[in-house]
């Protein structure tokens, strides 16, 4: 049946950053559809509710609780996943981020870091996967990405050109990886995680946002759990080197952050 096209039986993922926000969603999902799961984060308390969720979806989950802004510690979850659960089949690179910040203060090593953080850190991972998943008869790899990567966001110049960056560096390492691992992204856009709190926070923002939107309203996380589902699992087989776009429909940006002319 073509509903089972969706399901993920068998398979064992890595998620990165899934203490909470979208990784957390990410990896409910997939154990919703079948997945065990190997999640990672900094703070163990956070995982340990995912934990447990997946545990409740019915499927196995391991903890790995490491700083994946190294990306040594990143590579490190190609091996444990295997020696846990005997196999990899999906990497989920959702570590990331990098914090508004003015032009005139974004430094060259600031650029570097974003760079390192939102692009190296999930190469890793995936160079020291790929052994693995050249096992798996269904590999997929799933970059999130970020409406900013194709959008212009005041001082949003690290994250964005790191984000536009991930895109690309999604759809060169299908070219490389195929045909036997599947590469895609997902660039949401405004989704309501711990992130945006100050957006849930403040109505008048909130309204302004929604109406930036054409459907009207921000993303939820399961919204971007769906897409990594479907990008996952073998409804997607015939998809490799495109970049998702969860974002409501947005064609151009929905978050502004103030700052005073230079």
């Amino acid at each position: 049946m073509l509903m089972d096209r969706f399901g993920l039986p068998g398979r064992v993922a890595v998620v990165t950053g899934a203490g909470r926000g979208l990784g957390a969603a990410i990896a409910r999902g997939l154990a919703d559809a079948g997945a065990e799961v190997l999640i990672a984060a900094r703070t163990e308390s956070d995982l340990a509710v995912t934990a447990e969720a997946v545990r409740q979806a019915g499927s196995a989950a391991e903890i790995v609780v490491a700083d994946l802004s190294d990306p040594e510690n990143a590579a490190a979850l190609a091996d444990r996943a295997v020696e846990r659960f005997g196999r990899l089949d999906i990497v989920v690179n959702n570590v990331g981020g990098t914090a508004p910040k003015p032009f005139l203060d974004t430094t060259a090593d600031d650029l570097a870091n974003a760079f390192v953080f939102n692009v190296g850190t999930g190469h890793a991972l995936l160079r020291a996967a790929v052994p693995h998943l050249l096992r798996s008869d269904g590999a997929s790899v799933i970059n999130i990405s970020s409406a900013m990567g194709r959008f212009p966001g005041r001082a949003f110049l690290g994250y964005a050109t790191a984000k536009a960056a991930l895109s690309h560096y999604t759809r060169t390492a299908a070219a490389d990886l195929a045909p036997k691992i599947r590469v895609n992204a997902i660039a949401p856009g405004a989704i309501l995680t711990s992130a945006l709190d100050v957006v849930a926070g403040n109505e008048a923002l909130r309204t302004a946002m929604e109406q930036a939107t054409p459907l009207r309203r921000l993303g939820d996380p399961d919204d971007v759990a769906a897409a990594a589902v479907f990008l996952a699992s073998p409804a997607s087989g015939y998809l490799t080197g495109k970049v998702l776009e969860v974002d409501g429909g947005l064609t151009a940006p929905n978050l502004t952050i103030p700052l005073p002319d230079l």
